[in-house]
């Protein structure tokens, strides 16, 4: 496999890695992006399914609590 050059998402340092290996420069960064998500600082918003269109009855009789 070819090494190709990627920044790491946590401190933006380049490293040259495999497809395989995470986005992370080592274990430090990676246990600070799992610290992170675990202490909620990255939150996935919710969706609101009321504004979901029911197209061909798909959702019909479906009862969406909220």
């Amino acid at each position: 496999m070819n090494s190709r050059v990627f920044f790491c998402v946590q401190c933006g340092k380049a490293v040259a890695s495999t497809p395989l290996e995470s986005p992370f420069c080592g274990p430090r960064c990676k246990a600070i992006d799992l610290y992170r998500w675990l202490g909620e600082d990255y939150r996935i918003e919710e969706t609101h399914f009321e504004s979901v269109p029911t197209e061909e009855g798909i959702l019909e009789g479906v009862e969406w609590k909220g």
